[in-house]
């Protein structure tokens, strides 16, 4: 069917509405119909945050302002392949982009409709608006259990490798909420927590054994849970007996944590980097379905996670026998896999993430690469993995931190002397939410 008037392609991402992104949409419809290229989630998640919204909600929302003809999805940060695909007659954008990290998105933009013979129409940003602020502002305010306790399946369904950090107080929780690393036109960052057993036991000088109940825990993680809004992935050891862990994913999933992982021990926790006598034993088969099966039918939502973490590897045994595991696993209703070794070179776990991969091919694969830190997330990916957790680096960072701080106090008799290796007060205090 012939055009009976001009398509006018406006790419947005239409989480955080404001008067800017209104006049673009007006100034556009002057020219014809317009066209939002509306970002997906995975357009979005591999360049800034995850949006708050979904992309169906935002599309909702969208689909109802005035001066909006159609709606497309834009599956990449690039507008070259919606732009080839749809051949609009204009581009609209403002012209912010002559200066800031997408001025080669901009060149590549001007270069495709050249070709297909349109024209790149650039409108003066709205001064006074600034979504930076504006997403400060809303983190400020917080997040609801709901929508932090879904976002790790959006960022798994969205990202090809899930960043995790590990935190263990408020603080913690802080530097991984907000450091940001620019990196070309991407913007690195953690996409969600860690919250550790071994590293809560040890923030509090006790040692690692599983001797810490639910309810303490919790009142560690709500220290986290009130001063963040990204998604918590929680430690849940063994899971304890069957009966108790029924109670324990009503809990977590009930205050927004977004997922547990449990281990196939059974007897005294002890770390498992201590090596196999740290193991006991590994549970039965069919004694850690169950206790999975258990757990699975008592959340409420569909959204919460349990992911099975398979010793096999750290015992010694073999990958067939992981991977006999993980599939039974699976089977029983797991979520996710977390398989662990702590041999260095890493090859056992890329075979098992092959292997396991060619059984299974969507269910997500967790690893702590604390042991085989030589590969990178883009390797770790290329061997199926889903998410990588940085188990228990933020705590080791802060210990050797402190002792040289306190040790220096001792040498001098002053704190001069240490001025270089503390942060600033001020900058400590600007942290905090509410501080300024």
């Amino acid at each position: 069917m012939e055009k009976t008037s001009k398509t006018v392609y406006l790419g947005m991402i239409g989480d955080i509405m404001h008067p800017g992104l209104i006049n673009i949409i007006e100034e556009g419809a002057k020219h014809g119909d317009v066209m939002i290229g509306l970002f997906t989630d995975k357009a979005i998640a591999e360049h800034k945050r995850l949006p708050y919204l979904t992309y169906d909600q935002r599309k909702r929302v969208i689909e109802n302002i005035k001066g909006v003809a159609s709606i497309v999805p834009q599956d990449e940060w690039s507008y070259v392949p919606n732009l080839r695909k749809y051949r609009p007659d204009y581009i609209i954008h403002g012209d912010d982009w002559k200066t800031n990290q997408d001025q080669e998105l901009r060149s590549e933009v001007f270069e495709v409709m050249k070709e297909l013979g349109g024209e790149v129409i650039e409108i003066p940003y709205t001064k006074g608006i600034d979504s930076s602020s504006l997403d400060k502002e809303i983190k400020g305010i917080g997040t609801t259990p709901d929508v932090r306790l879904k976002s790790l399946r959006r960022l798994i369904q969205a990202k090809d490798v899930v960043r995790i950090l590990e935190v263990h107080d408020g603080l913690s929780g802080l530097i991984c909420e907000n450091i940001e690393v620019q990196n070309g036109t991407h913007t690195e960052r953690f996409d969600g927590m860690w919250s550790s057993s071994l590293t809560d036991s040890t923030s509090k000088g006790k040692p690692d054994i599983e001797a810490v109940d639910l309810t303490t825990r919790m009142q560690d993680l709500t220290n986290i849970l009130e001063c963040t809004t990204k998604p918590i992935i929680y430690d849940g050891d063994t899971g304890g007996k069957t009966e108790h862990f029924v109670f324990t994913v009503r809990t977590l999933e009930r205050n927004g944590i977004s997922c547990v992982i449990i281990e196939d021990k059974v007897g005294l926790k002890k770390n498992s980097l201590f090596g196999t006598d740290a193991i006991q034993t590994q549970d039965t088969i069919e004694g850690f379905c169950h206790k999975i099966r258990s757990g699975k039918e008592a959340q409420v939502t569909k959204d919460f996670m349990i992911v099975a973490r398979c010793e096999s590897l750290i015992a010694g045994k073999s990958v067939d026998d992981a991977l006999e595991r993980c599939d039974a696993y699976v089977k029983a209703g797991a979520d996710g896999i977390m398989i662990h070794s702590k041999h260095k070179t890493g090859e056992d776990i890329r075979e098992f993430c092959q292997r396991f991969r060619q059984i299974h091919p969507l269910v997500p694969i967790v690893v702590v690469p604390t042991t085989y830190n030589q590969f990178t997330e883009e390797e770790l990916h290329q061997w199926g993995v889903n998410i990588v957790i940085y188990a228990n680096h933020m705590l080791r960072a802060a210990y050797p931190a402190m002792f040289r701080c306190a040790e220096t106090i001792l040498k001098h008799h002053r704190s001069l002397e240490v001025n270089d290796i503390c942060m600033p007060i001020k900058e400590i205090l600007e942290l905090i939410p509410g501080t300024k």
